[in-house]
């Protein structure tokens, strides 16, 4: 190579003793934030550097706020010792000066501990490892009912909040306190990159700004860049760097910048990341193991697999679905039984064990349904068109297939991977309109009024056995077809023919999991709803001994039967609203390996055993399920993990993971959504019921949208009403006024733009009329930007 392009090697180190020896050794080297500045072409390159020392980061102020943290070594003899206890720090959304830390391990008398303000945080983020000592019992402290926002305090405030912190700390019964304790160390940070805003500084030319995060629970975050006015109104992503004792607030630096706030790209792209749903399209590697087309089914294909292509079959599902992963049937036999079959999609046999397909529906481990879009598990290639049991056309099944007699009791059940054709794919309504028609009698028709009538003995029955109906009050959107935009809201409505194929998707899980539990009682992946602990209930039972209910819940049973008696003549919505407290009060369902738990009980189903088996195509608990079954009859082979009962507790514990933020994120998107529907439609007053009272606020469900919000009382900057809140009964005075859960109220509904960062629907009282608290109801001259009576805050 000729002299005059020589490659001229630089080094970039950032540890001070090898950059020594390279330069005494002549060789050009650079920290990396020496080097980033030196390249003065890309100034946008330095906002991405991480703020490394936390020395040359400190604040100006310099005063201490936190205590230190403890070094690993002195918190793991603490923790084994019992002095610290570990667990993962829990932020709370509706309050940033209280937390609750989970603790790990079988340590049943403190479960749960809570820390109230920040000095007792010291500077943990929400889903940290942590390491916590109890405070004494003089110390103990309740729950605070109060919602608190950080309205971004600067460096002085620290004493503001101190007395916010005393305000926190109201007079309580002993009951009602709870363990409570102080950080003491990080065992282990689990920062990610957070999508947020950023709140430019006030200070002109200032290059340090705040940056708020669009999750409640993350604390504001200081970084530098030069480009806050180009990135202002921006949704953009920021890493933590660290957090010094002396900050209020944690150091980070830029990453990227994801679009205009607002816009609908730009806001689900937020909401996928923040729930971390893998989202990209998939790779090459992946695509490689599909089928090559046009496919059909060879021979091959149809060893250890029966032709059921003859028998009458068709879906029902909701309009519009592309992904139909279940199939029906029901005819008589010869000998005056009924057969009924549930024909699931056989997606096992497309994606084989460990290859790149496999591995990646695994980690994505569920399709996640947003309002206008789906983030399927499987390619499309799959989801909507091989696996998809369309009608007239020949497709893989994994059919569950029952003898019963006449009243729904099963004398024989048969597994077995079949070949099907369904005869139609029908809607909910169209399924409904068929069973109802006097005219017609043809053999789909006669073969869903079979199903309908067995599925209503078979729901009776369950609901016997003390089965829950809950309620949650579902939203669906009508799409403007041009811009996408929601142009109408209602309530999803629910058919018999819902109740229908939910009743035989039910009983095929059931009929499957114990099949595998008894093949594989080691290794069977199970779904398990776990019995809430008293202190659940709590809230459900006071809300409706207010309205003289009684409200029992020692058994899932009584708990169902007591909502069935918790009737009033003049208030019929008040049963539905009992139904969705209940629901509230409810454990989280979970994936578990049976080799790893010993209480296999489905509480809400009252089921001693459940899985899934009957959404493949959505899930990929189902197509560890399918695996299992088809080994244990003999129409598949195994592999390593599927018998290794470590590797499948971990697997469960990603689709738990994966399960649950697909939920937040398709109430997110909802939420999002409903914003838009309100931007369009101005302000609107209607009827809501009071779900919670809060020390300061009140918690409001409006049927007519399914929407929930919070009314506040307390407002900054405004005298405040004389607030008497009551936990027992519960209630909140203000005034003279007094409001109970159930209580029927009137709202103002709009859409509060005044904070891009966090657009709300803010809930303002209308009726009943307070002097200085309600509002009048014309607003046609209201400014909807500027500072409102009241706010709502729409939760995930």
């Amino acid at each position: 190579m000729s002299a005059d392009n020589q490659l001229q090697v630089i080094f970039i180190t950032n540890d001070r003793r090898n950059k020594e020896k390279a330069i005494e050794e002549g060789i050009p080297a650079f920290t990396c934030e020496e080097y980033v500045k030196s390249l003065t072409a890309n100034p946008e390159l330095i906002d991405r550097l991480a703020c490394l020392s936390e020395e040359g980061n400190e604040i100006e102020s310099g005063k201490i706020i936190f205590s230190e943290h403890l070094p690993l070594s002195k918190l793991q003899q603490g923790i084994k010792s019992g002095t610290y206890l570990q667990g993962t720090f829990r932020a709370s959304r509706e309050n940033y000066l209280e937390a609750t830390v989970w603790i790990h391990g079988d340590n049943e008398e403190n479960k749960e501990i809570i820390l109230q303000g920040l000095k007792h945080l010291n500077r943990a983020v929400h889903e940290d490892i942590v390491a916590v000592e109890l405070l004494p019992k003089s110390q103990w402290v309740a729950p605070s009912s109060v919602v608190l926002h950080d309205e971004g305090q600067n460096e002085e405030d620290v004493e503001k909040e101190e007395e916010t912190e005393r305000m926190l700390k109201t007079a309580v019964s002993e009951k009602m306190l709870k363990p409570t304790g102080r950080v003491v160390g990080i065992i282990k940070r689990n920062w990610r990159p957070y999508c947020g805003m950023l709140s430019k500084s006030d200070i002109k030319e200032s290059r340090r700004h705040l940056f708020t995060p669009a999750d409640k629970r993350i604390p504001r975050i200081r970084i530098e860049t030069r480009q806050a006015s180009t990135l202002e109104g921006r949704r953009i992503i920021v890493a933590i760097d660290g957090w010094p004792r002396n900050s209020r607030y944690p150091n980070g630096h830029f990453v990227r910048n994801l679009g205009d706030v607002g816009e609908k790209e730009t806001e689900t792209e937020v909401l996928l990341l923040e729930h971390d749903v893998p989202h990209q399209p998939f790779s090459q590697a992946v695509l490689s193991f599909l089928p090559k087309m046009p496919w059909s089914i060879t021979e091959k294909d149809m060893k250890n697999r029966e032709d059921l292509r003859h028998l009458c079959i068709c879906s029902v599902d909701p309009p519009g679905c592309t992904d139909i992963d279940d199939a029906l049937h029901c005819r008589e036999l010869e000998n005056g039984n009924l057969e009924v079959g549930v024909h699931i999609a056989d997606v096992s046999h497309f994606i084989r064990p460990g290859n790149a397909l496999d591995q990646e529906s695994a980690r994505r481990g569920t399709t996640v349904y947003l309002c206008e879009k789906r983030i399927d598990m499987v390619p499309e290639l799959l989801s909507s068109n091989l696996c998809s049991l369309k009608c007239d056309v020949d497709r893989l099944a994994f059919s569950c297939i029952w003898e019963m007699n006449h009243n729904a009791e099963i004398l024989k059940t048969k597994f077995t991977k079949s070949v099907i054709n369904s005869k139609a794919s029908l809607t909910y309504a169209e399924a409904q309109l068929r069973i109802d028609s006097a005219n017609m009698n043809d053999d789909i028709t006669t073969s869903l009024r079979g199903l309908n009538k067995l599925a209503k003995i078979l729901k009776k029955r369950r609901i016997e056995k003390g089965a829950l109906t809950l309620s949650s009050p579902e939203v669906r959107f009508h799409m403007d077809s041009e811009t996408h935009d929601p142009i109408d809201l209602q309530t999803k409505e629910l058919r018999e023919t819902n109740s229908m194929v939910e009743e035989f998707m039910l009983l095929a899980n059931i009929s499957v999991a114990k099949k595998i539990h008894e093949e594989f009682s080691e290794h069977a992946l199970l779904r398990k709803h776990p019995a809430p602990p008293p202190s659940n209930y709590e809230i459900l039972v006071k809300a409706a001994r207010s309205r003289n209910l009684e409200i029992k819940t020692d058994t899932a049973k009584s708990l169902a039967e007591s909502l069935d008696q918790a009737e009033s003549p003049t208030f019929p919505y008040l049963n539905t609203l009992l139904r969705i407290l209940a629901t509230r009060c409810m454990m989280q369902a979970v994936y578990f390996c049976s080799g790893m738990d010993n209480d296999f009980h489905h509480y809400g189903l009252a089921s001693p055993i459940y899985t899934h088996f009957t959404s493949p195509i959505r899930r990929y608990a189902d197509v560890i399920v399918h695996r299992l079954l088809a080994v244990a009859i003999g129409a598949d082979c195994t592999y390593p993990e599927l018998t290794d009962k470590h590797k499948l507790a971990d697997i469960c514990k990603n689709l738990n993971f994966r399960h649950k933020m697909a939920q937040y994120a398709q109430r997110a998107s909802v939420a999002f959504h409903t914003q838009l529907f309100f931007k369009s439609k101005g302000i609107v007053s209607e009827e809501a019921y009071i779900l919670f009272v809060r020390k300061n606020a009140i918690v409001v469900l409006i049927p007519k949208y399914g929407l929930e919000g919070t009314v506040f009382f307390e407002e900054k900057d405004k005298p405040n009403p004389q607030l008497i809140y009551d936990d027992e009964i519960p209630s909140l005075k203000i005034e003279d006024t007094v409001f109970h859960v159930f209580d029927k109220v009137k709202v103002k509904i709009m859409l509060d733009s005044s904070n891009l960062q966090h657009q709300k629907i803010r809930m303002s009282l209308v009726e009943p009329q307070i002097p200085g608290i309600s509002i009048p109801t014309d607003t046609s001259n209201m400014d909807l930007n500027g500072p409102k009576k009241k706010k709502m805050k729409l939760g995930k």
